[in-house]
């Protein structure tokens, strides 16, 4: 790709996730949304793969649908209560269309069939830019309006996205298709309580934003794209593999590593909210996506198959890893005795 075209198509990515997040206008947060999916689009496509044109075309028809869907909402919510402030939904029938625009835009189920097949269609780098800065404008907007949207439909849909996300992950080989449907169970985690705890919410969505990076950069550093490689990428760079699978677990939310901090603090704060069933439905559909991050950490250690693998077994190389990987892997790891110092800032 054209260096001054990725410099361009970056801008314009920072550019629209900031008109979004700092406005109070329904009209300028739809235009930063725009100017976020025409800036992607070139990343997705730049293989020029036929995979990388349909997730493309796929991801393009998805959020334009989306943001039709925003606009319309706003519009109707204008004509309703005179006004376009963001924080003004008052009214049952935008408040439901917009929770349902963001919920495409998000990928949350039952609207998440688009993401596993956009993922796998872009380079790892494009997907890291799509599972995490992509989500942060539609999250945002669901932050401003938090105090008006639906309990029982963001509950509904939050759930769903932890079951399918957990479930459908379960026998997939491709870890790009992995890492979406572990992406769909995370926002799960963050709608469920972003009604009762916004703070919380933006909480949940930065650290999972650290330890996917991290997830991420590590495997284009081995440039693993499915499980069988990943068998014996451990003699290219076995300490980063061993990283790897404590950041994997940190993902799946096991103590003592970082990802167990928001999982407990979000069942923390529905129990407070008398949502022990909610709750405790979490707790158990988070077992799901435990054993797909078990299999993948598995994979990732220096373990070899059981049977024989068909791939060529690589020399080890002394390339280290970048600092913003290493730094990135200590965060997801070791944050977990922060916990009290984040819970007072919650």
């Amino acid at each position: 790709m054209n260096p001054h075209a990725k410099l361009i198509t970056i801008l314009s990515l920072l550019a629209g996730t900031t008109i979004t997040i700092s406005s109070n206008h329904w009209m300028m947060a739809w235009t930063g949304l725009e100017i976020n999916t025409l800036a992607i689009i070139p990343l997705i496509a730049k293989s020029h793969h036929p995979r990388a044109i349909e997730a493309t075309i796929k991801y393009f028809l998805t959020q334009s649908a989306a943001s039709a869907l925003v606009l319309f909402s706003s519009m109707i919510n204008a004509w309703l209560t005179g006004q376009w402030d963001i924080t003004q939904l008052n009214h049952p029938l935008p408040c439901l269309m917009l929770t349902t625009a963001i919920a495409i835009k998000l990928g949350l189920a039952p609207f998440h069939f688009w993401f596993p097949e956009v993922l796998q269609g872009s380079h790892l780098t494009t997907a890291l830019l799509l599972s995490t800065l992509m989500k942060f404008p539609p999250l945002t907007l669901l932050l401003m309006t938090s105090k008006s949207l639906n309990p029982t439909l963001l509950t509904t849909l939050a759930i769903t996205s932890m079951m399918l996300g957990g479930w459908m992950g379960l026998n997939q080989t491709q870890t790009r298709k992995i890492l979406a449907f572990s992406s769909i169970s995370h926002l799960g985690w963050m709608a469920l309580v972003i009604i009762y705890n916004p703070k919380l919410s933006l909480l949940a969505f930065l650290l999972y934003v650290v330890m996917t990076t991290a997830v991420f950069l590590s495997l284009n550093k081995i440039k693993v794209l499915k499980l069988s490689t990943m068998l014996i990428s451990w003699t290219k760079t076995p300490t980063l593999n061993a990283a790897l699978m404590l950041t994997l677990l940190s993902l799946a939310g096991l103590p003592p590593l970082t990802g167990f901090s928001p999982k407990w603090l979000i069942i923390q704060e529905l129990t407070k909210q008398e949502m022990t069933p909610a709750a405790t439905i979490a707790a158990m559909l988070s077992l799901l996506g435990l054993f797909f991050y078990l299999r993948l950490a598995y994979h990732s250690t220096i373990t070899l198959p059981p049977n024989s693998s068909n791939h060529m077994k690589t020399w080890y190389t002394r390339k280290t890893p970048s600092t913003l990987t290493a730094i990135l892997t200590s965060l997801s790891i070791s944050l977990l005795p922060l916990s009290p110092v984040i819970l007072t800032m919650t």
